[in-house]
């Protein structure tokens, strides 16, 4: 398992709507929480903040992700999955949509969703994360 070394912000624009991933370390479900209502004020403004946090809690994984008002398992999914697939643990990604007036479409909300995303993990310094005995 993996997590950043320190939050990472990044940002993509397609279509005209701008993309703003926020990459936090975050150790608790409470924390998440907190920096999401953080982002939630900083970018009051924006349409959508889709997010997807995975933290670990007494030996175990707790993962949240939430699509915020786009369409179903457009946003939330695809940025859980890819925390999945490169096994993050203690972070929370936030990506904040301001919509350019353009639709995109599932397929295209999917890939900026999974764009910004992908750029704050590329962005992000990863280490290991060690368990304790």
């Amino acid at each position: 398992m993996k997590t950043i070394q320190e939050n990472v912000g990044t940002q993509i624009v397609e279509k005209k709507s701008k993309f703003i991933a926020d990459l936090f370390y975050v150790t608790s479900e409470e924390e998440a929480k907190e920096k999401l209502e953080e982002i939630r004020k900083k970018y009051y403004d924006a349409k959508h903040h889709c997010y997807a946090y995975r933290v670990i809690d007494e030996n175990r994984i707790i993962e949240r992700a939430s699509d915020d008002g786009e369409p179903a398992g457009t946003a939330g999914a695809p940025i859980l999955h890819l925390l999945n697939k490169l096994e993050l643990t203690n972070v929370l990604l936030v990506v904040t949509r301001y919509f350019g007036g353009i639709l995109l479409g599932t397929g295209g909300l999917i890939r900026a969703y999974t764009q910004a995303s992908q750029l704050a993990i590329e962005n992000a310094q990863m280490v290991e994360v060690v368990k304790r005995i």
